[in-house]
């Protein structure tokens, strides 16, 4: 079976049950997990699925937002390069940074050296607690009602307190971006906190893997003009990342 046939079948296997993992399409399909994860792959950039830990789900199921765990354990190695390229964009000792709350930024956190001094804001729990015992830092956590899935503050709490600062980098997280959609997340009001998060930083850095490219999700919170830089890795075409820089918008590929 070539690659196209198989990947044709891995989508009505997707569509027909919701859900297809990696190791049950490695042995239909009597091929290695590796070639069944670059059918997902291609399967994903096409926009028809979606990568979730250990298989995908189908793209047309808008509703569906994995947990915390699920999301962190999908390209993890992508996501910490990411976060170790982001390093060199935190601001000099004395500066204060928003950390939005996502899988990639709790990795740039859990990056940030033991001796900067910083004012660090976000609403996101993990994120927290991975800074809580640095005594370089003055940390704010915001509050609001907690989202299970995210672990995210949101709400008017958490608004109110965002349209009170102005702060010098914030690194925002995204579900889905592209030059035409925009920036996407699944829920309204994590969408409404992160057009919160923009409006009260001068110089907004998305951190997001390549996976993200394309994808579309319920509620679109920004324009990727409102990014001044983008820091996804090399799974980004150059072609995708020449449309993007012609936006306005600097791209680095980790």
């Amino acid at each position: 079976m070539y690659a196209p046939e198989r990947q044709q079948e891995i989508l009505r296997l997707a569509r027909g049950s919701g859900r297809v993992d990696v190791l049950s399409l490695a042995e239909t399909f009597q091929v290695t997990a590796e070639t069944v994860r670059r059918d997902l792959k291609a399967l994903d950039r096409a926009g028809l699925v979606r990568r979730v830990h250990g298989g995908a789900i189908p793209a047309g199921r808008l509703d569906f937002e994995p947990d915390l765990a699920e999301r962190d354990a999908v390209a993890a190695e992508e996501k910490q390069r990411i976060a170790r390229v982001a390093l060199a964009e935190l601001p000099g000792d004395g500066g204060s940074v928003i950390l939005d709350a996502g899988t990639t930024c709790a990795r740039l956190a859990a990056g940030i050296p033991l001796e900067a001094e910083l004012t660090v804001v976000t609403h996101g729990l993990p994120v927290a607690a991975c800074l809580a015992d640095r005594p370089g830092l003055t940390l704010h956590l915001v509050g609001g009602r907690i989202r299970h899935r995210t672990r995210a503050a949101v709400d008017d709490w958490a608004l109110r307190a965002y349209r009170e600062i102005h702060a010098d980098v914030l690194f925002l997280a995204t579900n889905g971006f592209s030059p035409e959609g925009g920036l996407t997340t699944p829920d309204l009001a994590e969408a409404a906190v992160k057009r919160a998060l923009i409006a009260a930083a001068r110089r907004v850095v998305l951190l997001a893997d390549s996976a993200k490219s394309g994808q579309q999700h319920f509620a679109r919170f920004g324009e990727l003009s409102d990014v001044d830089l983008l820091i996804t890795d090399t799974g980004l075409s150059p072609d995708d990342a020449l449309a993007i820089e012609r936006a306005g918008t600097e791209v680095v590929r980790a």
